[in-house]
């Protein structure tokens, strides 16, 4: 069976919808989709890591040993809408902002 092709818009999360869609996701299904948070340091991860829980998002963090980088990763069961994809970074960013966090992208685990 062949995939209608799909039209996303021309910016990096439509790009990545659209590889998603190549790769087969299905996008009549909810997805866990990750969302990332790039922190300055331990202190301001847990800061960020605090306001998002508090918005009741589902959040974890995680130091990268190889790198020092902390990030604040938070996963959400979701289905892979564009526009929904935009306005949760919107709100992360929101909420990360006043603790020097910033969204650092998003991704779907992909089998």
């Amino acid at each position: 069976m062949k995939l209608f092709p799909k039209k996303f818009p021309n910016d990096e999360d439509g790009q990545v919808l659209k590889m998603l869609y190549k790769q087969g996701v299905d996008f009549k299904e909810s997805q866990d989709v990750d969302f990332f948070v790039a922190v300055p340091d331990k202190k301001s991860g847990e800061s960020v890591l605090n306001a998002l829980r508090d918005a009741g998002l589902n959040c974890e963090l995680e130091k990268d040993d190889e790198t020092e980088d902390w990030t604040c990763y938070c996963i959400i069961k979701m289905f892979l809408n564009y526009e929904d994809i935009i306005d949760i970074q919107k709100r992360i960013d929101k909420l990360s902002k006043p603790y020097d966090g910033y969204t650092d992208g998003w991704g779907v685990m992909v089998d």
